[in-house]
């Protein structure tokens, strides 16, 4: 016979599947047990210390409201944590909506560090099961949908190896870079997902650099558990840190991080990073990390050619379940040409506009979208419009001002070019070069110094450099 705090239970589930993700549900409510209800106050079971933070973290307004749907304003909800299996040992713990009791039932030491205000340290994990871990991986984001071309293959097909034998080949660590929006969280996101399905017991985890400097702080400062935030990090079998670049100029951090990926490495675990820019080109870090660095792999992803980016034009409306027409697909093709997600913002722009204003989408809408698109979004000018733009102000072609000519008014544009790219862009020197007719960043770098020193001592230099300005619409 059901119980009635089986029901009351069954039917907060019921709720709490609706809104939040199958895998979160899998993990974090299939394993948790109605114990019984008293005075309005449901008693679940759950695993270990670990489990119960990280409801509390994560999952607790929905707990809140749903328990009050069933059990009314005063409804309430207290955590039994099971310590010992073989003999059910547990601990009784109020949600965060209660006053915690001063002396909680406890038949068994704990090993918890606690702060003055009585923090219970997230990275202690009793009993913890790997498998519990939830991976904070995008599952949209996969090989599937990750379009192939030249400008990300080396990048592509390193990640698919890694995927099928993480910590076993020689890309590790597996460190990609590239500006931003070319799709280097797409690409590190599929090869966790890939891992999963290839390996479910493997431990993965995805975290942003930020994220990852924060729960540091908070452990080298408000908890003083330094060595259990090491020990937490320590048990992935698959480690995946995006925007590694932002741990520069942070001393202390970057001790942690080089005991961890030491760690990592020689117990043949994955190291995943991405960055913005090359190795050669990162500050403020310390040189022992950036050797390990350069121990595995290190790829980039270029920005996509037209072959690419119509590729992932067709991709992306098929999975909308639309059709373009293919002059307006290759419009789209040709004219947006500096990163995917400029792309994709196109075309969910044009769908929009079609579905809306009921229009057909056709050539002239598709160039009234753009045109509008562009002007949203002039934060950050394209290279490939600085250089249309500085190769029609000298009267050469792009062509020209890629090739490796010596004439003098070639030179001097090619060095403007990549001056203006420098200032209106936030792509690295090497993604500059690499757009600039293959160049090295060194060259980038010499260009832009050129430059600089030629509008102190050369006054005709200096009315090129104003007058582009202008066309840029950059301030005095």
């Amino acid at each position: 016979m059901i119980k009635n705090h089986e029901i009351i239970w069954n039917n907060c589930l019921t709720i709490i599947k609706d809104n939040i993700s199958i895998d979160a549900f899998e993990i974090w409510f299939k394993p948790i047990k109605p114990v019984k209800i008293e005075n309005d106050v449901l008693t679940i079971q759950v695993p270990t210390h670990f489990f119960y933070e990280w409801l509390e973290q994560n999952y607790i307004d929905i707990l809140k409201k749903t328990i009050k749907k069933e059990l009314g304003l005063n409804g309430k909800l207290e955590y039994v944590i099971l310590m010992d299996i073989k003999s059910k040992e547990s601990m009784i713990i109020p949600t965060s909506n209660s006053n915690p009791p001063k002396n909680p039932q406890l038949n068994v030491p704990l090993n918890i560090n606690s702060n003055k205000d009585g923090y219970l340290n997230p990275f202690i994990i009793p009993g913890l099961k790997k498998i519990t871990i939830d991976p904070q991986l995008m599952y949209d984001k996969t090989f599937d949908n990750f379009i192939e071309g030249e400008c990300n293959r080396l990048a592509r097909n390193a990640g698919m190896s890694i995927a099928n034998n993480p910590g076993k080949t020689s890309f590790n660590p597996f460190l990609l870079y590239s500006s931003t929006g070319l799709g280097k969280t797409h690409l590190v996101n599929a090869i966790g997902v890939q891992v999963k399905n290839n390996f479910p017991n493997k431990t993965v985890l995805y975290v942003h650099a930020t994220k990852f400097m924060q729960q540091c702080v908070d452990a080298l400062t408000k908890n003083k558990n330094v060595n259990d935030f090491i020990n937490f990090y320590q048990l992935l079998d698959v480690l995946i840190i995006d925007d590694v670049h932002s741990i520069s100029n942070k001393g202390k951090l970057q001790e942690v991080f080089f005991d961890i990926f030491n760690h990592l490495h020689q117990n043949n675990k994955q190291i995943i990073l991405t960055t913005d820019r090359p190795i050669v080109e990162i500050k403020d870090i310390d040189e022992r990390i950036i050797s390990r660095f350069k121990w595995g792999l290190t790829a980039d992803i270029q920005p996509p050619d037209f072959e690419t980016r119509y590729a992932i034009i067709k991709n992306k409306i098929y999975n909308y379940g639309i059709e373009f027409p293919i002059d307006v697909m290759e419009y789209l093709a040709l004219t947006i040409n500096t990163h995917v997600r400029e792309l994709e913002g196109v075309i969910i722009s044009l769908i929009a506009q079609a579905t809306f204003n009921k229009r057909e989408v056709n050539l002239g809408l598709a160039k009234e979208v753009v045109d509008k698109f562009i002007i949203r979004s002039n934060t950050e000018i394209s290279i490939n419009y600085i250089q249309k733009t500085i190769s029609e102000y000298f009267g050469i072609s792009v062509d020209q001002l890629h090739s490796n000519s010596r004439k003098r008014e070639i030179v001097q544009a090619r060095q403007i070019a990549m001056y203006f790219s420098k200032r209106l862009t936030k792509l690295s020197l090497s993604s500059i070069g690499m757009q600039s007719g293959k160049k090295d960043h060194a060259t980038v770098m010499h260009s832009c110094k050129t430059v600089l020193n030629l509008i102190e001592t050369d006054k005709k230099f200096k009315g090129y450099i104003l007058d582009l300005r202008k066309k840029f619409e950059i301030e005095e």
